[in-house]
């Protein structure tokens, strides 16, 4: 049995715990072009404590945004921002990786330069609405990609894990969870392509297999991570046959652990079953973000490293109340209470004014 505040190996990296921050959205990148702040190194600093650190969703192009205010990494000026907020963390000891995240279908055209449009494998518009800074509006009809579109987004991918570890990261993980691109190529209801890149499971795993090959060899394996959600239905996706969703993400996690990854982040659904089978599948360190809906990951968790269901817990609006999370967990709490109406936006009300213990 291995204890959740035991010290672990990832891919050549010593990591203090296995207590991940997750990646959460916070939307207060304001600075210039989508650009780190003072306010976000501070809130990622008092967090190094994590054995990990992943940040919120980072665009890896323009095309990539789909909420308000969240950070690029793909210009100088963002690379830039991002240094101050990586010092930082080195600087209290933690390790932070960059969760690089191309929403898709899910944004508006207010959100994006002029002339661009939300992309997608298929024009299916998501169900719902997106939140803007002219208030929530209706997802549009994605524009379809075409093979040379495709080709140009894993180059943005393979290009903004570059410029991650520029800006000091200590590597990347790979969104392909949650409804965003990647898993809109992996769903049937958001996939409808006939071509190499739709269809069967080959065809709808190939731009996530594409995307993670393109990372690894622009920064080499061992910094780059890679997250899965399968059966998640956010953001409108449907993965309701259970073959298929099996078929789907046995394939893919088998074909991605040949890339010698430092790890798999998984969201787990109420199918512990095939959690356990991926994870026996993986060969590297297993990040669980368990399924504990509708409440948050709990301290409870921890047991999934001491009964070997996963190498790594993953804790997002604990996390977000609790910096100092990992002390807290040591000593049985007490915990802070998130306050959700500070989730989005603001200034550092419910974001850096939480306290220690």
């Amino acid at each position: 049995m291995t204890n959740a505040f035991a010290p672990i190996d990832m891919a050549g990296k010593s990591l203090a715990n296995r207590i991940v921050m997750a990646p959460m959205t916070r939307s207060r990148a304001y600075g210039p072009g989508a650009t780190a702040t003072d306010l976000m190194a501070t809130y990622y600093s008092q967090r190094a404590s994590a054995g990990l650190i992943v940040t919120e969703g980072i665009q890896p192009s323009a095309a990539g945004q789909g909420y308000p205010d969240t950070p690029g990494l793909h210009s100088p000026e963002q690379v830039a921002a991002w240094r101050k907020v990586t010092d930082s963390v080195h600087r209290n000891g933690g390790v932070i990786f960059a969760q690089l995240m191309h929403t898709g279908r899910i944004g508006h055209p207010s959100l994006l330069p002029d002339g661009l449009t939300p992309v997608a494998p298929s024009p299916v518009a998501a169900k719902g609405q997106v939140f803007t800074h002219q208030g929530p509006l209706d997802f549009v009809t994605p524009q379809e990609l075409d093979a040379e579109a495709i080709a140009h987004t894993i180059t943005d991918f393979a290009d903004a894990a570059r410029n991650a570890i520029a800006a000091g990261f200590d590597g990347v993980e790979i969104h392909g969870a949650n409804g965003y691109l990647i898993h809109q190529f992996l769903a049937p209801n958001t996939n409808r392509r006939t071509d190499d890149w739709g269809g069967d499971v080959t065809g709808r795993i190939r731009f996530g297999l594409d995307v993670a090959a393109a990372v690894a060899e622009a920064i080499g394996g061992h910094r780059t991570g890679f997250r899965i959600s399968p059966g998640n239905p956010y953001n409108d996706i449907t993965e309701t046959d259970p073959a298929d969703v099996e078929d789907t993400y046995t394939t893919l996690v088998g074909r991605l652990g040949e890339l010698d990854l430092a790890y798999l982040h998984m969201i787990e659904g109420a199918d512990r079953t095939l959690t356990t089978r991926l994870r026996k599948a993986w060969p590297a360190p297993f990040v669980l973000n368990p399924f504990t809906h509708p409440a948050p990951t709990g301290p409870d968790a921890l047991d999934l490293v001491q009964d070997g269901t996963a190498d790594m817990i993953a804790f997002g609006a604990l996390f977000l109340a609790n910096p100092d999370l990992p002390a807290r967990l040591a000593a049985h709490g007490p915990y802070n209470t998130p306050d959700p109406s500070t989730f989005y936006g603001g200034d550092h009300h419910g974001y850096t004014d939480y306290p220690h213990l």
